[in-house]
């Protein structure tokens, strides 16, 4: 792991439950809409959820139609709870591995999420990352706390 200057930590209490906020984590349409951030398409070319498995991801510019894409793979998944990913890049610019881990715990009013993502190359804007990454979480947000009733 790395040194406290290259490490983004987050928090964010969301309005669902801690299953769905998971789920939100490991399902590819679901990454999909919500992980790239503003003004990037995401594409999985494959996923396997389990311990050791993982998925090949793409963020595509939309205007510019550039992409860059990272494999993730799943250290640690413990249901509801807690997720650890080691990412690495294809562009040898973001070399090395880059750790994410993501805890959920229950709370009254839904999940408290806190995100940890340490490894991050030096020649990487934190600011740009940490934007990236609140980007994200309005969308995560947006996709886990609605409550759709069933159409019958």
């Amino acid at each position: 792991m790395s040194s406290l200057l290259n490490t983004i930590r987050l928090h964010r209490v969301l309005r669902a439950p801690t299953d769905r906020v998971y789920k939100a984590f490991l399902d590819v349409d679901a990454l999909c809409r919500w992980l790239p951030p503003y003004g990037f398409l995401g594409r999985i070319e494959h996923m396997d959820p389990k311990v050791g498995g993982g998925y090949r991801m793409s963020f595509t510019n939309f205007s510019t139609r550039q992409s860059h894409w990272f494999e993730s793979k799943f250290l640690e998944l413990v249901p509801h709870e807690r997720i650890r990913i080691a990412d690495t890049f294809d562009d040898p610019w973001l070399a090395g591995e880059i750790y994410k881990v993501i805890t959920l715990r229950a709370v009254s009013c839904g999940t408290e999420l806190e995100i940890l993502h340490e490894g991050l190359p030096s020649n990487l804007p934190m600011d740009m990352c940490y934007l990236g990454w609140q980007e994200s979480l309005l969308q995560l947000a947006s996709l886990v706390e609605h409550e759709i009733p069933e159409v019958k």
